[in-house]
């Protein structure tokens, strides 16, 4: 199909999801980096007390963020619209999708970092919580977006 003869790049579903991938990007983003230097940080430093290399602010690891920023809207935002669309359009659905994505990812990862010694338990109390919220609103965007439209 020529591009010309059909300017409309996206419909339907497809323009949907284009919109919650880019509000949920606005919104994760801002969420991660909150979180990051609001909770995350401090709680390392203070855990951590003048150890070198502890959450340092670099560009590679700036880089890094990006790359796991990029992934998480991604596999939130495909998560969330190919649930509700198999389980249905509702706040319970919602909830549940983004408790089992937060569990998945945020909670195996934070985890495996306290197991590791890596983070102290605190982190699975303080940023857990805050992380689920997040995708809780990213899943409400989802929903938002890919709502079934009327005719």
């Amino acid at each position: 199909m020529n591009a010309t003869a059909n300017p409309q790049i996206f419909s339907g579903r497809q323009a949907g999801f284009a919109t919650a991938m880019m509000v949920n990007f606005l919104w994760i983003n801002a969420s991660e980096v909150w979180r990051y230097f609001v909770i995350i940080r401090p709680l390392l430093l203070e855990t951590f007390p003048g150890q070198a290399g502890i959450a340092p602010v670099t560009l590679p690891i700036a880089v890094s963020w990006a790359l796991w920023d990029g992934l998480l809207i991604l596999a939130a935002t495909q998560y969330y619209a190919m649930h509700l669309r198999a389980y249905g359009h509702s706040g319970f659905q919602v909830v549940l999708s983004a408790t089992a994505f937060t569990i998945t990812v945020f909670g195996l990862l934070w985890l495996a970092a306290v197991n590791m010694g890596l983070a102290p338990s605190l982190f699975l109390w303080r940023a857990l919580p805050l992380a689920w919220l997040e995708q809780v609103i990213a899943a409400l965007i989802t929903l938002w977006a890919m709502r079934p439209k009327s005719p």
